[in-house]
């Protein structure tokens, strides 16, 4: 077989391009798919924390103590998603009074901010590239009429 015709044949290279297309356009696919569902998973799993730690402000014997309920009650509920308790940023705002949180029927805020790690991203790579993707949540809650008073 003359050396023109063997490089001019094409038998058998569709399988390859096949196979090399579908990994260049596969593997980003996979990675998109993957890190959009441990961004979604953060996302609610920042939601239910904050609407939990504004529950469990409100309910609070005193502002000190609800505090220290809806910090504990926002970190259980990221540990039940698998988010290290103690990595979320926690802030709680008051109204009418922000100097006074637990006012009858006042509201209170709980925001909560989660930083996620992208998936498959090594810890020591750097660059001007987000490794982290920064998710929050807020939730209000109205104090009982009645607080106080039992």
């Amino acid at each position: 077989m003359p050396r023109s015709k063997r490089w001019t044949e094409e038998d058998g290279s569709a399988s390859l391009e096949f196979l090399t297309a579908g990994l260049v356009l596969l593997l980003p696919l996979v990675y998109l798919v993957l890190s959009v569902s441990v961004i979604q998973a953060a996302a609610l799993a920042v939601e239910g924390a904050a609407r939990q730690g504004a529950r469990v402000f409100v309910q609070g014997l005193d502002p000190a103590d609800a505090q220290q309920s809806a910090i504990r009650a926002v970190d259980f509920a990221l540990a039940d998603h698998g988010i290290e308790p103690g990595s979320a940023s926690i802030s709680v705002a008051c109204e009418p009074r922000p100097a006074v949180c637990l006012t009858r029927q006042g509201f209170v805020t709980v925001a909560v901010s989660v930083s996620v790690p992208l998936p498959l991203v090594p810890p020591v790579l750097e660059g001007d590239f987000p490794l982290a993707v920064t998710v929050g949540a807020q939730a209000t809650q109205q104090v009982s009429r009645f607080w106080g008073s039992g």
